[in-house]
């Protein structure tokens, strides 16, 4: 079984997200699901448009997504997959206690900016313009010393 664009979300870390697709296989290690027979084992999937990068960043994307499927369905997630589809290869993830540990510590920090109202400088690349959360982040504010001189720019633009 197939699900699309499952929302996930994990009270103790504190985050939510929607994952690309998690796949559901038979497997008597598995949880039951509503409507379904038997059980199931989940496998969240994440679909990235490049190639693998050389920093964990999208590990632990994936990671952070077990971990909340895990919490939502009281299960242990130990495997999960990132598909590039620059090179149209899916490669197997195990989700081990190191990556799990630092998507804790990073949910940590993110959690102390959001407590102390600070948000940090994001550096602006050309990948900003493919992110889904660029109107969020909005990159562009961290190239102004002030939000007033930020709306005046933008302002003066339209």
């Amino acid at each position: 079984m197939i699900t699309r664009g499952m929302p996930v979300f994990s009270a103790s870390l504190g985050i939510n997200g929607v994952c690309d697709v998690v796949e559901f296989h038979k497997d008597i290690a598995g949880v039951e699901l509503f409507g379904r027979e038997g059980k199931y084992m989940p496998y969240p999937i994440e679909y990235k448009r490049g190639k693998p990068k050389e920093s964990d960043i999208d590990i632990l994307q994936l990671t952070a997504q077990a971990m909340c499927i895990e919490e939502m369905l009281c299960c242990k997630v130990e495997i999960g997959y990132l598909f590039y589809g620059e090179i149209r290869h899916r490669q197997k993830i195990v989700i081990t206690s190191e990556y799990r540990s630092k998507v804790r510590e990073i949910t940590e920090q993110m959690h102390m900016c959001y407590n102390r109202q600070y948000t940090p400088k994001v550096k602006q690349t050309k990948k900003c313009n493919l992110c889904s959360l660029k109107d969020l982040c909005v990159p562009a504010l961290g190239r102004f010393s002030t939000v007033e001189k930020y709306i005046t720019k933008m302002i003066d633009e339209d």
